[in-house]
């Protein structure tokens, strides 16, 4: 069994629908996704893109992609990795390849200059939360995270 982690390519772009739409019905989410393959395409393929993306391949064959975007820290005065999406097949858990991208990334991080390697888990995820502990990640219960979407972000934006 060979574990590689590669850049996505345009190519990608149905797998990586596919790999999303996967992960929001982990998340019991899937009403959620509203994007599609055009939108995947022009979002991490185009001249330039909001974010980028890693599959991982497990002999030859995608198991998991990661997705992630450059964010900033005002108190560090440095550029900071943001992992938006991880997901990995579950036939496929276990054999490393969620490990692998998460050191895939904080490799980047660190030969980028980046001062931190930040993501989210859902409070109910148990497993992922055990898992991103094992490797040494510690929640920030400090803070709570608010959002602005859909309606109501264009409501906000359009009052006076």
């Amino acid at each position: 069994m060979s574990l590689t982690i590669r850049p996505a390519t345009l190519q990608d772009a149905a797998l990586i629908h596919r790999f999303i739409t996967e992960l929001a019905i982990y998340e019991r989410a899937e009403h959620e996704v509203k994007t599609d393959i055009a939108g995947i395409e022009q979002s991490l393929f185009s001249e330039a893109p909001a974010a980028q993306a890693l599959i991982a391949e497990i002999s030859g064959e995608a198991v998991g992609f990661a997705v992630y975007f450059l964010s900033y820290s005002t108190w560090l005065g440095k550029k900071g990795l943001y992992l938006e999406d991880l997901y990995i097949t579950p036939a496929a858990r276990g054999h490393g390849a969620g490990k692998a991208l998460l050191r895939h990334l904080a490799q980047l991080a660190c030969d980028t200059g980046c001062g931190r390697f930040e993501w989210s888990v859902l409070d109910w995820n148990e497993p992922a939360i055990q898992f991103y502990q094992s490797i040494g990640a510690e929640p920030q219960a400090e803070w709570i995270r608010y959002r602005l979407a859909g309606k109501t972000l264009q409501q906000f934006a359009d009052s006076n």
